[in-house]
């Protein structure tokens, strides 16, 4: 059997046993099943993978079944493997296996796990589908399964109102982003007439100058289409304006934070952009506006994390600003450049979203990082894997700026300079400058969050969830706890209150391990496949418009460039160390001198502030004033109510003449006989 069959459908097959067999098995085979199909997956993918980055294999594409014949649309149901492909297999199934394996430890208590597991490997088979679309009709079908399944997966918890909230704020803010992506599919059939990704790309070059009618003007064939294919990537990678979906996200399980934000929902809008590329080379206007929405991205998420105290809602940002990165790679035409950060960023995304699990997990479910401190010490394992994480999200590494000697560093050192330096020799500069700042912003929070966390004297005592796990291990209810007073949960007076921190089980520590050594070793490896001039253009084969002049221009730019990213990490790093270490008391001064800033950062722009004015209220308003006036007052009223009424009335009336005297009927069939006489005689 084809390996991409096994790969793509073995996911669906235990997400299917999983959920429906519930809990008749129990926990356990469930868990079996769709751990050991994921492995299954990930193994195979990595089969895929290697013999492209060797260049000994070919695209190809594997039909499944006939889907839809209609006039001159034929679909044939295809799984298309290129090197493309293949970067997003491996980036899928390999996050996607870890984190199975990682919830058997963090779920363990979870009166739902088959539900669950289910669901996760349901995800992963949805992204799966996206990525090996051979047609844009079949990349859609996998773009709303995963929409679907980051719903299901964020409202897991349903019993919890927040989480509920989420989800559905999740899923309403992506139908906006979905009507620009079908608007587009409409528009690229109506001008194309195929849905074949292939020859749509081969086409695309073509339309180059040509115009289309679009709502009341005439505008660029290609711009119209490009832009509302990105309005769908804007949607589902969480840029500006769109974004406000992703930091609620956090509701659902950590598990479902790290797989949703390292390799499958947000990953889906850079892999469609990188997917469609020689499309948006075509549309110059385009490809501005995708940089220009990717570095403010870029900007506006490192800036909010910078204040953000719950540990999962910096990671979260984090995301958010490093998508914003990959897009204005591809906004600059960097495509190879923007993969390599997108397959660098799954392995330490990934390992951050789990690190902060794993702290969650030892701290009694506590996410803020106000409440922790000292940690390095109770949690080493989980401190190096977050440590190596951190290295690599800062792009700790040596540039290569001396003859000779290779550049060499964690993951994100590789990819992200290489972002940086292809904007600048791209041409755009201020793209560039962006870039570094925010990785001076990035080093800071991302620093930040270790001082917090991992150093710095025990905070433990002041969290609540810490005092609910002292008292229920001494026998006490919530009761008593709420008549104790803060000083008395210190009775230690080191800021523990005498709780001890616990390392994790071992399935959560082997997926850290493992995603550890992808964060330190992925982008040494794999830069001269992704981002090199000759290796890169045997790599890609035509999978996405990959520029070896533009490859060959990021080696010549100016020593600072390369420098750039260098310096940024070591000024955060130095800037969080002197707020958080040497001078705790400096953050909260700072807040107070300039606290319409920090105010402005805390409330994340105000963007959730606008969008409940402009759209929120007005929304509940129209449908508060159709439910009583429309529904209520008019339908029902006139409707099924007036009619109910109207009988209801009659049978009143109706009874009051049914009086049992014989006179009374009498004198009625009396009426009744004299109008029938009359009515003849009338006749």
């Amino acid at each position: 059997m084809n390996p991409i069959l096994l790969i793509v459908f073995l996911p669906l097959a235990a997400a299917f046993v999983a959920g429906f067999s519930n809990k008749a098995f129990g926990a356990t085979l469930p868990k079996i099943l769709t751990t050991v199909a994921l492995f299954t997956s990930a193994v195979l993918s990595w089969t895929i993978f290697l013999p492209f980055v060797a260049g000994t294999a070919s695209p190809s594409v594997t039909p499944v079944f006939d889907w839809i014949r209609s006039g001159s649309l034929d679909i044939v149901w295809s799984l298309r493997v290129d090197a493309l492909t293949a970067v997003m297999l491996v980036v899928i199934t390999s996050v996607s296996a870890l984190v199975h394996l990682y919830s058997w430890g963090y779920m363990e208590e979870d009166p739902d796990q088959p539900r669950f597991f289910a669901y996760l490997s349901l995800f992963t088979f949805a992204m799966l589908m996206l990525v090996t679309a051979d047609n844009i009709v079949q990349m859609f079908f996998g773009w709303e399964g995963v929409g679907l399944a980051s719903y299901l997966l964020i409202g897991f918890w349903f019993r919890k109102p927040s989480a509920n909230a989420a989800a559905i704020k999740a899923f309403v803010v992506n139908r906006v982003g979905d009507l620009g992506f079908m608007l587009g599919i409409f528009g690229t059939y109506l001008v194309f007439n195929t849905v074949q990704i292939d020859e749509i790309l081969r086409l695309a070059p073509g339309m180059s100058g040509s115009t289309i009618g679009f709502l009341w003007f005439r505008a660029d064939t290609m711009t119209v289409l490009c832009l509302l294919l990105f309005v769908g990537a804007m949607g589902k990678s969480a840029q500006l304006g769109l974004h406000t979906w992703l930091p609620d996200a956090m509701e659902g399980p950590t598990p479902v934070s790290a797989l949703i934000h390292a390799a499958t929902m947000v990953t889906a809008g850079v892999f469609m952009v990188c997917r469609l590329s020689p499309m948006f080379e075509a549309s110059p206007f385009a490809m501005t506006v995708v940089m220009t929405v990717g570095a403010a991205t870029c900007f506006f998420a490192a800036t909010v994390g910078l204040v953000q105290t719950d540990i999962k809602r910096v990671i979260a940002y984090s995301t958010c600003s490093q998508l914003g990165y990959m897009f204005f790679a591809a906004g600059v035409g960097a495509y190879g450049a923007a993969m390599f950060h997108l397959f660098t960023h799954a392995f330490f995304k990934a390992l951050l979203f789990l690190g902060a699990g794993s702290v969650i997990h030892a701290m009694h479910h506590e996410q803020d990082m106000r409440h922790y401190g000292d940690l390095r010490k109770s949690i080493p394992l989980t401190f190096w894997a977050m440590m190596m994480g951190t290295l690599a999200i800062t792009g700790v590494g040596l540039p290569g700026v001396i003859e000779g000697l290779p550049a060499i560093g964690f993951a994100g050192f590789h990819s992200k300079d290489a972002i940086i330096e292809g904007a600048w020799a791209s041409g755009n500069m201020g793209a560039s400058i962006v870039g570094m700042i925010v990785a001076l912003l990035t080093s800071f929070y991302s620093w930040r969050l270790m001082f917090l966390t991992f150093w710095g004297k025990p905070r433990w005592a002041t969290s609540e969830h810490i005092q609910h796990a002292l008292h229920d291990a001494h026998g006490h209810g919530h009761d008593d706890h709420a008549h104790h007073d803060d000083h008395q949960h210190d009775a230690h007076g080191d800021g523990t209150g005498g709780y001890h921190p616990h390392e994790s089980p071992w399935t959560m520590l082997v997926p850290l391990g493992l995603l550890s050594a992808g964060a330190v070793a992925a982008g040494f490896i794999f830069h001269g496949a992704f981002i090199e001039p000759t290796a890169g253009e045997e790599f890609w084969k035509g999978a996405v418009a990959f520029s070896e002049h533009l490859a060959h221009a990021t080696h010549e730019v100016p020593l600072l460039v390369k420098l750039s990213a260098a310096i940024a990490w070591i000024i955060g790093l130095a800037g969080a160390y002197y707020a958080y270490i040497r001078a705790p008391e400096l953050p909260a001064q700072i807040a107070r001198s300039f606290s319409v800033v920090y105010d402005w950062l805390l409330h994340k722009w105000y963007f959730d502030e606008l969008y409940d004015l402009l759209f929120v209220k007005p929304s509940f308003a129209i449908g508060r004033f159709f439910w009583h006036r429309g529904d209520e007052q008019t339908i029902d009223r006139f409707g099924p109510n007036g009619a109910a009424a109207f009988v209801a009335s009659g049978s009143r009336l109706a009874g009051r003449m049914q009086t049992g005297y014989i006179y009374t009927y009498a004198f009625v069939m009396l009426i009744g006989l004299t109008a029938v006489v009359t009515w003849a005689i009338a006749s």
